[in-house]
């Protein structure tokens, strides 16, 4: 029969056997219920996203920019009433905040956008266009300038007084340069040109306008096909 001193030591062995068992399992509920609550808030959020990208894709597909316009002009109204408490220019003070580098920029961008040629309004319009285009590229000789200065001396500058009309003689060079410039202009309006030639000795085969450019087309892909047939038919011996 075992003593009461064996079934104490017993005792003990089996408490200290099931303490660990009851913390671990402790943990595992304590660890599972962090997992919950992580799930749950992970859900909320979600759910609070999918709301927020709906609001959004049911908004306007320039709202973005309007918000951000409205948002300038908010700010834009309260600096324009803080300079009016303070008695100063805000277009002024605006130009004071503008750095070298932005004003360069935004005159770049000013340049960009705006159309060189607006294209033909008028003769007038286009013979002013042309002058301004060609006296852009004008290279002045400054020697040559300062030569006819040092000769005419007063009359460099009429008046209403100064009798110098006709008695300037160009120079060769200066004629060649002039030369050399119509011919470069008569070039580039040759190659512009959209005039096609005519040629009075061609076959008539079409009706009208349109017909002749359909028989163009067609002879352009068919043509080297249909060489021999048409060749027979005008012979007249065509099978």
């Amino acid at each position: 029969m075992a003593s009461d001193t064996e079934v104490d030591v017993a005792n003990n062995e089996e408490e200290i056997s099931e303490a660990p068992a009851a913390q671990k399992r402790e943990d595992r509920l304590r660890k599972f219920r962090e997992l919950h609550l992580k799930r749950n808030e992970a859900r909320k959020l979600n759910h609070q996203e999918v709301v927020e990208e709906d609001k959004r894709l049911k908004l306007p597909s320039n709202w973005e920019a309007k918000k951000a316009r409205l948002e300038y002009e908010l700010l834009v109204d309260q600096k324009k009433k803080e300079c009016a408490e303070r008695g100063e220019d805000y277009d002024r003070v605006k130009l004071l905040e503008i750095s070298a580098e932005d004003a360069e920029r935004w005159d770049r961008k000013k340049r960009k956008k705006k159309n060189p040629d607006p294209g033909f309004s008028g003769y007038a319009e286009a013979q002013l266009r042309q002058y301004q285009r060609l006296t852009k590229q004008i290279k002045p000789d400054m020697e040559n300038y300062e030569k006819q200065r040092e000769e005419c001396g007063e009359d460099f500058h009429p008046t209403t007084n100064s009798l110098i009309h006709g008695t300037h003689v160009p120079s060769k060079d200066s004629i060649n340069r002039m030369v050399e410039d119509v011919e470069k202009q008569i070039e580039k309006r040759a190659k512009y040109s959209r005039r096609r030639a005519y040629n009075d000795d061609a076959d008539i085969d079409y009706i009208n306008e349109r017909n002749a450019k359909f028989n163009k087309k067609a002879e352009r892909f068919y043509g080297k096909y249909t060489a021999e047939i048409k060749q027979n038919l005008e012979r007249g011996t065509a099978v």
